[in-house]
């Protein structure tokens, strides 16, 4: 279990930024308009003006990033909210980096399936499925309050916020923000990502690596085709594809080291248009995902060999598309201990919890190539719900009381890293 880091705040002092009931309140509104509204990766339009729309009524300064959708925004410094000129003069002096709070602000284009409730999509085949809803209100709400405390004098330190869009979209819209300009002056970052396996008003945490590689792997396989009864004289393309798909995994489970966690999984398998034709071309994709680093960098090469063996030996055609993805998240351990305080600062250390590396992907991992960083799980079960709801499910929802548990979250590590020295 981890333990509490150091908080350079005195013992009795308790930390501000707690999230005010109107506020909760808006937030939770603003997330359920969200929700009714999802857009897709770089079309994100809609929830780009809405955000922006609720900084500047702050008195915030956000700017839409180059690509047009996605902004960022910096709290407490001349392009923030303004307090005296004795703070400004305060902050102006400090050469230390910013904290980075970062949100994703896409959707999935999958149908919203979920009953019973009045912010279900109002979109087509498009959904808030992963919880980018949540993230994004999480980060605005954490915004507000630190623009409030920046008004009160109680702001130690700048902070800047991230709305980036396209996580979905690999490579990640990460590395698009990374190149507009989002890490200047960006000293360390952290986010959070939903967790239905966790009870809300609790997070899980780990050191070093908490998400896995993931590539995205694109196979199509040709032949001359041929009848079905005479399948020795052709390349029995059926056969041949669905050998790929069950032999190449098979087949670098022996050649990789176990702990890589080196696994290739297809979502799709196309051959033929009716039953007594031996097809001429036959298309499988999937991903590729990896728990180490280091053997990520080695995948493309191990997986097309294995592909090209494995087709070779049924006389097909092998071309592979392998599209890069997103590296693991690796959380700097400085940073962890930086949300394991902020936790234990507002709920106690018993909110905290160890997870597990899992073998999803997140393109933040793309900010820690570039600065220190930590991402956190937020839990978003209701206590007692047993039902098995997942990520990337039409029916995935999450409780509400996980917007005030991240913005409390965020805003105590602002403040810690502020008055760290």
């Amino acid at each position: 279990m981890f333990r509490e880091s150091d908080p350079e705040l005195p013992e009795d002092a308790a930390l501000p930024g707690t999230l005010p009931e109107s506020l909760r309140a808006e937030l939770i509104a603003f997330r359920r308009d969200l929700h009714m509204h999802p857009e897709l990766g770089n079309q994100e339009f809609r929830t780009t003006a809405a955000i922006k729309a609720r900084l500047e009524k702050a008195g915030l300064e956000p700017r839409v990033l180059s690509t047009g959708t996605g902004l960022i925004c910096d709290v407490g410094t001349s392009g923030g909210a303004r307090s005296s000129d004795e703070g400004d003069d305060r902050r102006a002096g400090d050469p230390r980096p910013m904290l980075a709070l970062r949100a994703d602000i896409d959707a999935l284009p999958i149908p919203d399936t979920k009953t019973g409730v009045p912010y279900r999509s109002t979109v087509p085949d498009r959904a808030h499925a992963c919880g980018h809803d949540i993230h994004t209100t999480t980060v605005l709400g954490a915004g507000l309050v630190l623009a409030e405390l920046d008004r009160q004098g109680l702001l130690p330190h700048p902070v800047r916020l991230i709305f980036q869009p396209a996580e979905e979209v690999l490579p990640g819209g990460a590395a698009d923000a990374i190149e507009a300009g989002v890490l200047e002056g960006v000293g360390r970052i952290i986010g959070v990502h939903c967790d239905p396996r966790v009870d809300v008003g609790r997070i899980g945490l780990r050191a070093g690596p908490i998400t896995s590689a993931c590539d995205r792997l694109e196979v199509t396989l040709d032949g001359p085709g041929g009848h079905t009864a005479r399948p020795h004289l052709t390349t029995d393309l059926v056969t041949a594809a669905a050998k790929v798909a069950t032999e190449v995994p098979a087949l670098l489970a022996r050649r990789v080291d176990a702990r890589w966690g080196l696994a290739v999984t297809w979502g799709r398998l196309v051959a033929g248009h009716t039953c007594n034709v031996i097809p001429q071309h036959a298309e499988l994709s999937g991903t590729v995902r990896c728990l180490d680093l280091a053997a990520w960098r080695e995948a493309p090469d191990l997986v097309h060999a294995a592909i090209d063996e494995v087709a070779g030996m049924h006389r097909a055609k092998s071309v592979i598309n392998y599209v890069r993805g997103v590296p693991p998240v690796v959380n700097d351990p400085g940073t962890t201990e930086l949300l394991v305080a902020a936790m234990a600062g507002r709920r106690g250390s018993y909110a905290i919890e160890d997870t597990e590396q899992s073998l999803g992907g997140e393109d933040f991992s793309w900010y820690l190539e570039h600065v220190p960083g930590a991402m956190a799980r937020l839990g978003v079960r209701t206590p007692g719900d047993a039902r098995r709801l997942d990520l990337h499910r039409g029916d995935f929802d999450a409780d509400e009381e996980a917007i005030t548990v991240g913005v409390e979250l965020f805003t105590a590590a602002a403040l810690l890293d502020g008055n760290r020295s």
